[in-house]
């Protein structure tokens, strides 16, 4: 049996006396799990997180317990009647073999008025992200009963059965408050030097470990370094922090960074924690090499803050940040940390840690930093991820063998139709896929060229679903393009249509003008260079030849509009946006990744006019009629349309009494994003 080349990686580690499986971890990111009854611990929350430690991660962390915060959207420590509850949710996961942790933090600032507290009583123009209210600063005995509450609700978790406790006080919550020059202007003891401002947090430490005893591990996260913020937390001091910690008692450092962002709107994330968004379109000027690394457009972005952190202490430090195994393992062999946390990549696939003990590499799931997941934590609404239907669902979406076996012919291999036929195909039955074109993957592939496979790499989804196509036994026919009498011949009890949907072009004058380029036309192109190249070779030669002149027009100002504008200016292109509704953006998502491609695209001179109607196209640009009702005339050498799709129904419609069951997924039926056709996809495929 050959070795397995991850060695330093699969070794067991500890935080304290606390022994893991590995060194791969799931810290204490929030799942997105909202609809808490009176602040019990749910079903759904229990299935998450017993499905990753039997996934084989090293250690699993609880997100997380909120100290101060009302009751209603996270579940609670703060009483003895929630113990039941969470000591059934431990054992779930200890009984994998895995070690249970829970965070906890207090989100103080982050509450609403007149709740908010804070470190400092800032003034509106002091306040580092201007969407947060004005907080109220806390008393010395509030902070004492603050430190006191930590201790006794991580006694709590103790009891109900977890073996240590992650404290965040990184991202801006309360504790960071402290921390930070930039949010703390204190003059007390918990105010000015490096010790006062990290006296909260070395408290806190020292109270779990006087109530729990000193085998109840401590973990403590925080900030780094805070590029972006004025008087932010530098390394140098990071440094400083994390030997205090360690005096205090901590067994581990998890080193992140907090990225202030600067916008000319400020929106509901002025910061983030992730390095793929950070350097988003483009790394900012103080994303300087001494603190961050660029070079992986986001991936270990964060390992020079922990790198310097592992410098000064002897207890273990966690790196996070867009983390792999491949750069895990190199890590960890070299010394520079002690463990990776590997949230979302886990998310999207429970099961990674099991594939790389197993040498399946091929089978692992990838997460393309959409942020979807987050997206959706912040909205408010129930766990999703991008390529992962089952997440937040694990016990309902069960691979369950079908009750009896059906000929499925789906047509079309787009993430709809890979994904149905994937599941069907698990399920157990008889799969045959057809695809038009000679390559798997449908719009997936000409996205790549526009998105590029540098943060988000689209083309890992379709040699992810090629691979399992493949190793599932599915008849894959390509370059056959389905009509009524092919499918006819095949017999099938069940078709699942997921052809994609049809190009939207307006109808206006000139439309048809050379000048002219429209997605249907630009997509054919595409096409034909896909045949010859292939999609990886195709992202690489589009830099250098792209079939528009220096001054473009995009009519659509929604999610395809934005990206081939990001796109086309990063090749040196001036680039106008309009849009017939009143918001532009439309289907980014709207936490980070919306503020922050049109805050670039306003910052590289994308004009992006929305509420306009299109007149008619000339040989010299787009004549649009603006809101206040004047006539325009955007002058332009190409003018591209990117509009959203239609459903396209008449393949469906043509199939009709064919088959005992016919269904239309994807943007078949309903045009969206991929999360969208992945989960359509998913959904037929366990019913049928």
């Amino acid at each position: 049996m050959a070795k397995n080349k991850f060695q330093k990686l699969l070794e067991p580690g500890y935080i304290g006396t606390v022994k893991t499986r590995n060194r791969m971890l799931k810290m204490g990111a929030h799942p997105g799990f909202w609809e808490f009854k009176d602040g019990y611990v749910q079903e759904e929350v229990k299935d998450y997180y017993e499905a990753l430690a039997k996934g084989g991660i090293g250690l699993v962390t609880v997100g997380a317990a909120p100290i101060g915060s009302p009751p209603g959207r996270a579940y609670q420590l703060n009483d003895d009647k929630f113990i039941p509850g969470m000591a059934e949710l431990a054992e779930r996961i200890k009984k994998h073999g895995v070690p249970a942790f829970i965070q906890m933090f207090h989100i103080g600032p982050w509450l609403p008025e007149p709740m908010a507290v804070a470190a400092s009583a800032l003034s509106r123009d002091e306040i580092p992200i201007k969407s947060y209210p004005q907080a109220r600063e806390l008393t010395i005995p509030e902070i004492k009963d603050i430190v006191k509450e930590f201790g006794i609700q991580a006694h709590r978790a103790q009891l109900a059965g977890f073996q240590g406790v992650e404290i965040n006080a990184g991202c801006s919550h309360l504790l960071n408050g402290f921390l930070s020059r930039g949010w703390n202007k204190r003059k007390d003891e918990y105010g000015g030097s490096l010790e006062n401002r990290a006296r909260i947090v070395t408290e806190i430490v020292q109270e779990i470990k006087r109530v729990n005893g000193k085998d109840f591990a401590v973990i403590v996260l925080f900030n780094v370094v805070e590029p972006g913020l004025e008087n932010g937390i530098t390394i140098p001091e990071s440094q400083e922090f994390a030997k205090l910690f360690e005096v205090a008692g901590a067994d581990a450092i998890h080193a992140r960074i907090e990225f202030y962002v600067t916008r000319k709107a400020t929106g509901n994330h002025d910061s983030t924690h992730f390095p793929d968004v950070a350097f988003y379109p483009e790394p900012p000027e103080y994303a300087t090499k001494d603190i961050v690394d660029t070079s992986r457009h986001g991936a270990g972005g964060w390992v020079p803050a922990a790198a310097a952190i592992k410098k000064v202490v002897k207890v273990p430090v966690i790196v996070t940040g867009r983390m792999d195994p491949e750069l895990g393992e190199k890590l960890i062999s070299h010394g520079v940390v002690d463990f990776i946390n590997l949230n979302r990549r886990v998310m999207a696939d429970h099961d990674l840690p099991n594939k790389i003990i197993e040498g399946r590499l091929e089978d692992i799931v990838p997460c393309t930093a959409c942020m979807t997941c987050f997206n959706q934590v912040e909205e408010g609404l129930p766990p999703k991820c991008r390529i992962n239907a089952a997440f937040g669902k694990e016990r309902a979406y069960e691979i369950k063998p079908a009750a009896k076996q059906k000929k499925v012919v789906v047509i079309g291999s787009g993430p709809a139709g890979m994904e149905a036929a994937r599941v069907a195909a698990l399920r157990g039955h008889k799969v045959i896929l057809l695809e038009k074109e000679p390559m798997v993957g449908g719009a997936m592939n000409l996205a790549a060229v526009v998105k590029g496979t540098e943060r988000e790499d689209l083309l890992s989804i379709v040699d992810y679903f090629k691979t399992q196509l493949t190793k599932l036994g599915i008849d894959v026919r390509l370059g056959k393009e389905a009509n009524r009498e092919m499918v006819a011949e095949l017999k099938p009890d069940v078709v699942i249509v997921a052809v994609g949907g049809s190009h939207n072009i307006p109808e206006i004058p000139g439309i048809d003008r050379k000048n002219v380029l429209t997605s249907q036309m630009l997509h054919h192109q595409l096409k034909n260079y896909l045949k010859l190249t292939g999609a990886r070779l195709m992202t690489k030669l589009v830099t250098k030849y792209i079939p528009v002149g220096k001054n473009v027009v995009i009519m659509g100002g929604n999610i395809q509009g934005c990206q081939t504008a990001e796109f086309l200016v990063k090749r040196g292109r001036k680039v106008t946006i309009v849009e017939s509704s009143n918001e532009i953006g439309q289907g980014l998502l709207k936490h980070l990744i919306k503020p922050q491609l049109l805050d670039w695209l306003d910052k590289h001179d994308v004009k992006m006019i929305s509420g306009v109607k299109y007149e008619e196209i000339t040989d010299r640009g787009l004549v649009i009629t603006t809101r206040e009702g004047q006539k325009q005339l955007l002058e332009a050498d190409t003018i591209l349309t990117a509009f959203p799709l239609r459903p396209n129904v008449e393949l469906v419609n043509s199939l009709k009494g064919i088959a005992p069951e016919i269904y239309a997924i994807g943007d078949s039926n309903s045009p969206n994003l991929i999360v969208d056709a992945v989960a359509d996809g998913a959904k037929i495929a366990r019913e049928i």
